[in-house]
């Protein structure tokens, strides 16, 4: 297999320019970790104001009947399931910078991660809620808890289940920031 190579900068403005537009491109619109020549950047938030930020982002664990029940009955040696994937999303959300290069650090005032049967019975699902008040949101930070936390479950249960599936992670609601609010349909 031969390696990537990175594009050019004629190759990155030319794929830029190929992106279907909206009407005019305002600052709204466009791609803001990238640059004019189509690097990539860290956003710079220095003038913004600070506002209340919040971020709900919600996902789920699919397994089997049993490993629910497991996770019911408390039958792993590794112990509490839920509890132990609460506190990893939690930590995770406050490492978020760390993790994708151009997040910038927060200063988080509240992180919340519930983990509840789904009422399918089909497996966890998982919501993280995310506070701050700051410069910039913090949808990634509930993402990346909500994640976390379910890798955190299949961590803990794929000796029994590898078959589990992380699925649908997205953010449902936000609020705060110059553009405003947004709850998913």
């Amino acid at each position: 297999m031969r390696g990537l190579r990175r594009a050019s900068k004629a190759e990155r403005q030319a794929l830029l320019n190929e992106i279907p537009k909206t009407g005019d491109m305002t600052e709204a619109n466009k791609l803001s970790h990238i640059d004019e020549s189509g690097e990539a950047r860290m956003v710079d938030v220095g003038g913004k104001d600070v506002t209340e930020r919040v971020a709900v982002a919600k996902g789920r664990v699919l397994m089997k009947p049993e490993t629910l029940q497991l996770i019911r009955d408390g039958g792993f040696e590794k112990g509490d399931v839920l509890g132990v994937a609460r506190l990893a999303g939690v930590m995770a959300a406050k490492r978020t910078s760390d993790l994708i290069p151009l997040c910038h650090p927060i200063p988080l005032t509240q992180v919340t991660v519930e983990l509840a049967e789904m009422e399918s019975g089909e497996g966890i699902e998982i919501t993280a809620t995310v506070r701050a008040a700051w410069k910039t949101g913090v949808e990634m930070e509930a993402l990346t808890a909500a994640t976390i936390a379910g890798l955190t479950v299949y961590d803990m249960c794929k000796a029994v289940d590898r078959g589990m599936r992380i699925d649908a992670v997205r953010v449902v609601k936000k609020s705060g920031g110059k553009s405003g609010d947004f709850e998913a349909e």
